[in-house]
Protein backbone atom coordinates (compact mmCIF):
# COMPACT_ATOMS: atom_id res chain seq x y z
CA UNK A 1 0.00 0.00 0.00
CA UNK A 2 3.03 2.24 -0.18
CA UNK A 3 2.46 4.98 -2.76
CA UNK A 4 6.08 6.09 -2.93
CA UNK A 5 7.26 3.45 -5.42
CA UNK A 6 4.30 4.27 -7.63
CA UNK A 7 5.16 7.98 -7.56
CA UNK A 8 8.78 7.16 -8.42
CA UNK A 9 7.63 5.07 -11.38
CA UNK A 10 5.59 8.02 -12.67
CA UNK A 11 8.59 10.37 -12.62
CA UNK A 12 11.04 8.02 -14.32
CA UNK A 13 9.01 7.54 -17.52
CA UNK A 14 8.76 11.32 -17.91
CA UNK A 15 12.51 11.74 -17.53
CA UNK A 16 13.20 8.77 -19.78
CA UNK A 17 10.79 10.05 -22.40
CA UNK A 18 12.39 13.50 -22.34
CA UNK A 19 15.87 11.98 -22.64
CA UNK A 20 14.76 9.85 -25.60
CA UNK A 21 13.15 12.84 -27.32
CA UNK A 22 16.23 14.99 -26.73
CA UNK A 23 18.50 12.24 -28.10
CA UNK A 24 16.30 11.87 -31.16
CA UNK A 25 16.33 15.62 -31.75
CA UNK A 26 20.12 15.75 -31.50
CA UNK A 27 20.41 12.77 -33.83
CA UNK A 28 18.13 14.49 -36.33
CA UNK A 29 20.21 17.67 -36.19
CA UNK A 30 23.46 15.72 -36.61
CA UNK A 31 21.99 13.80 -39.52
CA UNK A 32 20.86 17.06 -41.13
CA UNK A 33 24.35 18.52 -40.72
CA UNK A 34 25.93 15.47 -42.34
CA UNK A 35 23.43 15.54 -45.21
CA UNK A 36 24.05 19.26 -45.71
CA UNK A 37 27.78 18.61 -45.94
CA UNK A 38 27.21 15.95 -48.59
CA UNK A 39 24.88 18.31 -50.46
CA UNK A 40 27.55 21.03 -50.53
CA UNK A 41 30.05 18.53 -51.93
CA UNK A 42 27.60 17.47 -54.69
CA UNK A 43 26.78 21.07 -55.59
CA UNK A 44 30.49 21.87 -55.67
CA UNK A 45 31.10 19.00 -58.08
CA UNK A 46 28.27 20.08 -60.38
CA UNK A 47 29.05 23.80 -60.18
CA UNK A 48 32.77 23.28 -60.68
CA UNK A 49 33.74 25.27 -57.60
CA UNK A 50 37.36 25.57 -56.59
CA UNK A 51 38.55 24.09 -53.28
CA UNK A 52 38.51 27.57 -51.74
CA UNK A 53 34.94 28.20 -52.88
CA UNK A 54 33.87 24.79 -51.53
CA UNK A 55 35.49 25.61 -48.18
CA UNK A 56 33.84 29.03 -48.08
CA UNK A 57 30.40 27.64 -48.94
CA UNK A 58 30.81 24.82 -46.42
CA UNK A 59 31.85 27.30 -43.73
CA UNK A 60 28.85 29.54 -44.45
CA UNK A 61 26.51 26.57 -44.45
CA UNK A 62 28.01 25.20 -41.24
CA UNK A 63 27.65 28.58 -39.55
CA UNK A 64 23.99 28.78 -40.52
CA UNK A 65 23.38 25.22 -39.33
CA UNK A 66 25.12 25.96 -36.03
CA UNK A 67 22.87 28.98 -35.58
CA UNK A 68 19.79 26.90 -36.29
CA UNK A 69 20.99 24.24 -33.88
CA UNK A 70 21.46 26.83 -31.11
CA UNK A 71 17.97 28.16 -31.84
CA UNK A 72 16.57 24.63 -31.64
CA UNK A 73 18.33 23.96 -28.34
CA UNK A 74 17.12 27.29 -26.94
CA UNK A 75 13.54 26.59 -28.06
CA UNK A 76 13.56 23.11 -26.52
CA UNK A 77 14.97 24.43 -23.24
CA UNK A 78 12.39 27.22 -23.20
CA UNK A 79 9.52 24.80 -23.89
CA UNK A 80 10.72 22.48 -21.12
CA UNK A 81 10.94 25.43 -18.74
CA UNK A 82 7.39 26.48 -19.65
CA UNK A 83 6.11 22.92 -19.25
CA UNK A 84 7.71 22.64 -15.82
CA UNK A 85 6.25 26.00 -14.85
CA UNK A 86 2.78 24.77 -15.82
CA UNK A 87 3.30 21.69 -13.67
CA UNK A 88 3.89 24.07 -10.76
CA UNK A 89 7.06 22.28 -9.72
CA UNK A 90 9.11 24.23 -7.20
CA UNK A 91 12.36 25.76 -8.40
CA UNK A 92 15.71 25.14 -6.70
CA UNK A 93 15.50 28.47 -4.90
CA UNK A 94 12.05 27.64 -3.57
CA UNK A 95 13.20 24.22 -2.41
CA UNK A 96 16.18 25.79 -0.65
CA UNK A 97 13.86 28.30 1.01
CA UNK A 98 11.55 25.49 2.16
CA UNK A 99 14.56 23.60 3.52
CA UNK A 100 15.73 26.63 5.48
CA UNK A 101 12.23 27.14 6.91
CA UNK A 102 12.04 23.48 7.91
CA UNK A 103 15.42 23.73 9.62
CA UNK A 104 14.23 26.76 11.62
CA UNK A 105 11.02 24.96 12.56
CA UNK A 106 12.98 21.90 13.68
CA UNK A 107 15.20 24.11 15.85
CA UNK A 108 12.17 25.79 17.37
CA UNK A 109 10.53 22.43 18.07
CA UNK A 110 13.70 21.25 19.82
CA UNK A 111 13.78 24.42 21.90
CA UNK A 112 10.16 23.95 22.91
CA UNK A 113 10.77 20.29 23.78
CA UNK A 114 13.74 21.26 25.96
CA UNK A 115 11.58 23.73 27.89
CA UNK A 116 9.18 20.95 28.95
Amino acid sequence: MDNKPEAAREKNPVAETFEKLWSQALLAVNTAEEEASRAVQRVAAVAGWSQEEVKRQARDFTDRLAGHRKDLEHNVEERVRLALTRLKLPRREELASFGARLDKLAERIQELEQRK
